[in-house]
């Protein structure tokens, strides 16, 4: 019988214990013999992913949020092992690009029946070793926030926590100097946040990055946008809303391999929604390095 290893986040936003059963009971159906395991302490789903792969398993279905899925990542990135996911974090950005069912049992049908679809992987080396992102990285505001919401907040609240403290901080938004080398040129600018993206969109199917941009492509697309308080700030999101390009000064772009971000002063850093430490940063693409299942009619 085909093995496949559940990894669950009991922390994140949406975390519900009738979706495992829902999810184990349908792959079960599906003919899947079904290994539910969750996480305990920052990074554990690397080692759970890890242990799965290493026991055979190369079917592993993660119900948590696009943190959750990058720690999973980091234990097992190189290998033949398949990803499916089941939305349960506040924002589930990579299932949502990649339009991914919501639904648990729909979910667990595309994780039985799905195919691997490849997509390129983000990589920042720290100095623990190196960390991954499917959606984006950035440094600055974006970081910031994200480091603002509380867990008990995306709790309560979902992505509803996120659009609060936007709210609440518009208006301090502050551009800084941003030096960034992208396959070894050099732009100098004054920017609230950077953004190194990887998916097209930055709140599907609303907001988007930019046109142009795929998960696929083996290419980094870096996003700069200039806003200086509220009236700026809330005119960049309007442009980003009506499509990404829209640039008229306050929305840059870049487009290549490997991007370094330095900032004076320093600016945090984000990975998939998750703090990262500090600017400067390095981040390159692994092209083709994370199969993710989708429906097999896609």
């Amino acid at each position: 019988m085909a093995r496949v290893v559940v990894i669950v986040n009991p922390v994140a936003a949406r975390t519900d214990p009738s979706v495992v059963r829902t999810v184990s009971s349908v792959l079960t159906r599906e003919g899947w013999d079904v290994e539910v395991v969750g996480t305990t302490r920052p990074g554990h789903a690397a080692e759970l992913a890890r242990a799965a792969l290493d026991d055979g398993i190369t079917r592993i279905a993660i119900y948590g949020g696009d943190g959750t899925t990058m720690q999973a990542v980091r234990g097992v990135v190189g290998e033949e092992v398949e990803f499916g996911l089941v939305p349960g974090g506040t924002g589930n950005l990579l299932a949502r690009n990649l339009r991914l069912p919501r639904d648990p049992a729909k979910a667990a049908l595309v994780i039985a029946r799905g195919v691997p679809r490849r997509i390129d992987l983000g990589r920042i080396v720290r100095s623990d070793g190196d960390h991954y992102f499917a959606v984006a990285c950035g440094a600055g505001y974006d970081a910031e926030l994200m480091a603002r919401t509380t867990s008990a907040a995306k709790r309560r609240w979902k992505f509803g926590a996120y659009v609060a403290q936007v709210l609440q901080t518009l208006a301090g938004v502050r551009n800084v100097s941003y030096r960034i080398t992208v396959d070894g040129e050099l732009l100098e600018v004054e920017a609230a946040t950077v953004m190194v993206a990887n998916c097209a969109e930055l709140i599907p199917p609303f907001i988007r990055f930019g046109t142009g941009i795929s998960v696929d492509d083996g290419l980094l697309d870096v996003v700069i946008l200039r806003a200086q308080g509220f009236v700026q700030s809330a005119g960049v999101v309007w442009r980003l809303w009506r499509g990404g390009n829209d640039a008229r000064g306050n929305v840059r772009y870049a487009r290549g391999r490997v991007v370094t971000v330095e900032t004076d002063p320093v600016r945090p850093v984000q990975l998939d929604g998750e703090a990262a430490g500090e600017t400067p940063f390095t981040a390159e693409i692994l092209p083709g390095a994370l199969r993710i299942l989708v429906p097999s009619t896609s």
